[in-house]
């Protein structure tokens, strides 16, 4: 049951849903620059707002930027200069232009209040969870705005994101449209198949001659090739493996310690249990004094010889999020706890249960398991640690500084690596040949390394790609050593594989005469078991069969279940193709509705969460048609 709730949510539903996702973030990439007026020819009007060629660029480098991050990304420079990708990216700020057109003749608009906190909610401008003005005047400084300006932008992405958000949360599914979505999706089907293999070809199929060989060998010269194969030239930077010679001595390492001492301070720790009797937060006298009365009895029976705390704590304490655990915090820091918890911890020794503790939360019976006491490592006892970090800073350095240079280099000559590599000192390698499909081991093992090297910048230019990124200061750039052709492979090295493909079609269109036949008698009124035992085979029964039944192929499942509805008292009969030249006779006696109410209440209500999202993209889809069909729309792809 709960594969098929995974099967469900792998289906329509779920791709609706990312669509929804992309298609409301995309529209709102790159909230910089994009209404900037210019005096450069637009590539885009939509009802008289221009986008201009900067607009375009902008969203483009956005794009762009945010593709290359992406996990598994495969695309390189070349993919983003494609005019499909180009259109989808121009088609997403038109989108954006609809919007805030729309949004003027609504009169909706953003409070300031609104972008307020926006701008305070973003991490980068919070110092211990609070918004601090000095990181967001400074985030400011380095981007290069002003205040004024960045709000602006911080607007417009708001006022462009309003009108989706309405269309897609306003949207909702029925649990009746939950239910019927589930019926179908579970149903179940009783049928019954026979698997009629290929015949065993005969002496006449196998009778091939050399000429029949060779025609075949002309009309499907393509088949026969060998692939064509690519080496590369690169240069591979990787931090891990470079060669530095970083100042390790003991007054540059006494001066990384002493700047960087607080690193190697360990603060005392105590590991603490707890029950605590709860206490609301404006306490009278009354349930003060009833709250110290239990505290009391559960701290006595805790000091009692004999007593098991954590059973107590699981029967008396109100922190629900200990409780379960026997009242166990962990190691604590100072700062971790309240200041009278930590008075009272400061007091304790190990193996201590303190007397009720009173805080704003209730009074706390602490249990002191163990202490660690706080020390500093000297700077002999650092010596390793410092080392070990000097050369990682000193090789992170120096792979800034020289992958820098590298990449100003290959863009400014492109035509090969070897100045690059004279002047930085670096060591070009070769890659053996490989096709598209890659490598198994190596560098053309990794899919980017394999689609720079069939990019159009590289094979048909001959430049050196965009340095790739392989991990964390690891980055190689790579460059065409040498192309191999696809070729056609020898008549003679191919014959024995052509001679086999001759045969086999032969057969194939034997089963294929034979399968018809014994579908003609099925539909004739031939029972299955007569046809299964003058085939040499036996009936196959399903009952029951859910769509992703186990021990039958997906083909027959896939075809089973796309089959009518028996009528009463006969069954749907179908020829089915599968794999390998074999075919099923398919009889389907039953199709049963699937029982909703089998699949947990949480599954049926987030079930019915992402079908009303998916409607809502269904909305969302409609409503930008009808603001284009509505709309004055000019677009000049050549200016792209």
């Amino acid at each position: 049951m709960l594969q098929a709730i995974r099967n469900l949510f792998k289906s329509w539903i779920v791709i609706a849903i990312f669509g929804v996702l992309v298609v409301v973030a995309f529209l709102f990439f790159g909230i910089e620059g994009y209404f900037s007026q210019s005096n450069a020819t637009w590539v885009a009007k939509v009802d008289g707002h221009q986008i201009s060629q900067q607009d375009f660029t902008t969203a483009l480098n956005n794009y762009r930027e945010s593709q290359m991050k992406a996990p598994g990304n495969t695309m390189d420079a070349a993919d983003f200069e494609k005019p499909e990708v180009k259109q989808q990216v121009l088609k997403q700020l038109v989108n954006r232009q609809l919007l805030l057109n729309e949004n003027d003749k609504l009169g909706i608009r953003v409070p300031d209040a609104a972008i307020r906190d926006q701008i305070a909610s973003f991490p980068v401008f919070q110092v211990n969870g609070k918004f601090d003005s000095t990181a967001y005047l400074a985030y400011l400084a380095q981007i290069g705005k002003t205040a004024q300006e960045f709000q602006d932008s911080i607007r417009t992405d708001l006022a462009t994101r309003q009108l989706p958000e309405a269309i897609v949360d306003t949207a909702f599914s029925t649990p009746d449209e939950a239910e019927a979505f589930l019926r179908l999706q579970l149903q179940t089907r009783d049928f019954a198949y026979v698997d009629l293999p290929p015949p065993a070809p005969t002496a006449q199929q196998s009778d091939v001659t050399d000429a029949q060989v060779e025609d075949y060998y002309k009309a499907h010269k393509s088949a026969f090739m060998t692939p064509e194969q690519v080496s590369l030239n690169y240069i591979d930077l990787n931090a891990a493996t470079m060669k530095i010679t970083p100042d390790l001595s003991d007054k540059a390492l006494q001066a990384r310690y002493d700047k960087e001492k607080s690193k190697f301070v360990s603060p005392p720790q105590w590991e603490v249990a707890h029950i605590l009797i709860s206490l609301p937060a404006k306490a009278t006298a009354a349930e003060k004094q009833a709250a110290l009365a239990k505290a009391q009895k559960v701290d006595a029976l805790a000091k009692a010889p004999g007593a098991d705390f954590a059973k107590l704590a699981e029967q008396y304490s109100d922190d629900l999020g200990s409780r379960r655990q026997g009242g166990d915090l962990g190691w604590l820091q100072k700062g971790d706890a309240g200041p009278e918890f930590q008075a009272a911890l400061d007091k304790m020794t190990k193996g201590e249960i303190s007397a009720p503790v009173l805080t704003s939360d209730g009074y706390h019976i602490i249990d002191l398991r163990d202490v660690r006491v706080g020390h500093t490592e000297t700077f002999a006892q650092a010596h390793d640690q410092l080392v070990q970090e000097a050369t990682k800073d000193a090789r992170a350095d120096a792979y800034r500084d020289i992958g820098g240079k590298l990449t100003d280099m290959v863009y400014n000559d492109p035509t090969s690596l070897k100045p690059a590599a004279k002047k930085l000192g670096l060591t070009i390698q070769t890659t053996p040949l490989f096709g598209r499909g890659g490598a198994k081991t190596g560098l053309a093992a990794n899919p980017k390394v394999v689609k720079a090297a069939f990019s159009d910048l590289v094979l048909v230019q001959g430049n050196t790609a965009d340095p790739i990124n392989l991990g964390t200061d690891h980055m190689v750039v790579v460059h065409l050593d040498k192309h191999v052709a696809a070729a056609p492979k020898p008549l003679a090295e191919v014959s024995d594989q052509i001679k086999q493909s001759i045969i086999q079609q032969r057969v194939d269109v034997s089963a294929k005469t034979l399968a018809d036949a014994a579908f003609a008698k099925l539909q004739g009124g031939t029972q299955l078991d007569a046809l299964a035992t003058a085939a040499g085979q036996k009936v196959e029964q399903q009952k029951d069969a859910q769509r992703n039944a186990a021990g039958v192929a997906p083909d027959l499942l896939t075809a089973v279940f796309k089959l009518a509805h028996p009528a009463k008292g006969s069954d749907t009969k179908a020829l089915v193709p599968l794999a390998n030249g074999h075919y099923a006779l398919v009889a389907l006696s039953a199709v049963k509705p699937g029982d909703a109410s089998k699949v947990p209440a949480e599954a049926r209500s987030f079930l019915g969460e992402q079908m009303a999202r998916a409607f809502g993209e269904a909305d969302l889809q409609a409503f930008l048609s009808v603001l284009r069909k509505h709309s004055k729309i000019e677009t000049a792809p050549q200016r792209l």
